[in-house]
């Protein structure tokens, strides 16, 4: 009988405890989300923004930022261009450049740097730098990176590479700009 008693009184601890942890395991999670900035509220997901449309170029000067690629400090990455401009408040371009894409695109849209590493080797077998990425298309990482040996093989088109390259150069310029958290806007 004595037994019983404990037991029952043990199982209600753990259950208040338990129910404790839940309510502050959510609770946490909801000032995590309200405390997301609005500008990168649903980066994780690509979700298409202004940019999803054909944003305007300026055709006396391709290399000018495009219209409708969004506002304040970001990376704009053209799929259509395979252009790259690093984007500092007020919309000054700090630096554009040309890219070779891998063979996985992610859809238009708003997205953020979430991870970075110094030196790997890429999905090709070339060992690149200052890996820089933002998504992930149906399991294959997406992001910048720079060949170690300056090459810039084009990918096989039956690989899934998702691996964007840049010259050492704007790599560098990349690493330097595009920290965790950093908008990265993907335009057509």
């Amino acid at each position: 009988m004595r037994w019983t008693t404990v037991a029952s009184s043990s199982s209600g601890i753990v259950a208040g405890l338990t129910a404790a942890a839940l309510a502050t395991v959510g609770f946490l999670a909801y000032r995590a989300s309200a405390s997301v900035p609005a500008d990168l509220a649903g980066a994780h997901t690509g979700s298409p923004a202004a940019a999803a449309s054909k944003t305007p170029r300026d055709r006396t000067n391709p290399a000018a930022l495009p219209g409708g690629s969004g506002a304040g400090q970001r990376v704009v990455y053209s799929l259509n261009e395979n252009r790259v401009w690093l984007v500092g408040p007020r919309n000054k371009v700090h630096r554009t450049f040309k890219v070779s894409p891998g063979t996985v695109d992610p859809a238009p849209g708003t997205y953020a740097v979430t991870s970075r590493s110094n030196k790997v080797t890429g999905t090709d077998g070339t060992p690149v730098e200052h890996v820089v990425r933002f998504t992930n298309v149906k399991g294959v990482p997406v992001g910048f990176s720079a060949a170690v040996d300056a090459s810039a093989p084009a990918p096989k088109p039956t690989a899934k590479a998702g691996g964007v390259r840049e010259s050492r150069a704007d790599g560098d310029a990349m690493w330097q700009f595009a920290t965790i958290g950093e908008k990265v806007v993907v335009i057509r």
